[in-house]
């Protein structure tokens, strides 16, 4: 098991020496290429995955046929559509590399043989999708209740290296605003200073 990976269980429960083992058997490593597709829309999540390394966008494409996206999954991040892994159905969504990426993978299967073998796994992702959905719930309010100018600033400050790694469409369309008024707001943060 990778050391990011053990650092993000620790976070949430403990493992044995032998559960850790028996946890990290059944994930594969697995490589992304920049611009590549851990999932497409219309597939089936067959995987969940850890991300060691790398950089990925969880995106849909709206009526208009624009990319709008829903978050930006990193290193020490988990990525997979839970409805379709869970369901077997297939996904709304694609997920795609912006960035060359390592991950660590486990199937379905597997991870029922996980619940099943160390309930405290079971633990593990009932507590990671509850912050899941919280940062959820706090993103949809954020975005109901600021200004685009303000959830710009705020996305800034509070991810300034993510934000570096992005272009300004990309934080465009994880904010709902259009290109154009990111470059505005930049500018009216620029005449400030």
């Amino acid at each position: 098991m990778t050391t990011l990976l053990k650092q993000n269980i620790s976070k949430h429960i403990s493992l044995s020496e032998k559960e850790a083992e028996e946890f990290s058997a059944l994930f594969r490593p697995q490589t992304i290429p920049k611009k590549g597709y851990f999932l497409k829309e219309g597939d089936v999540c067959k995987f969940e995955g850890f991300v060691n390394k790398g950089l990925f966008k969880v995106y849909l494409i709206d009526e208009k046929g624009f990319e709008q996206i829903l978050s930006f999954p990193r290193e020490d991040w988990w990525i997979g559509d839970i409805d379709s892994f869970i369901n077997q159905s297939p996904s709304h969504y694609f997920i795609q590399a912006i960035e060359y990426s390592e991950i660590l993978v486990i199937s379905k299967e597997d991870k029922e043989r996980l619940y099943q073998n160390i309930p405290k796994v079971e633990r593990l992702f009932r507590i990671m999708g509850q912050k899941s959905l919280i940062a959820l719930h706090r993103r949809m309010s954020e975005n109901l209740r600021k200004t685009a100018d303000r959830r710009y600033i705020d996305f800034i400050e509070k991810n300034t290296r993510l934000s570096q790694r992005l272009t300004n469409l990309q934080i465009a369309s994880y904010l709902g605003i259009s290109h154009e008024f990111v470059s505005k707001i930049r500018r009216k943060i620029s005449l400030k200073k």
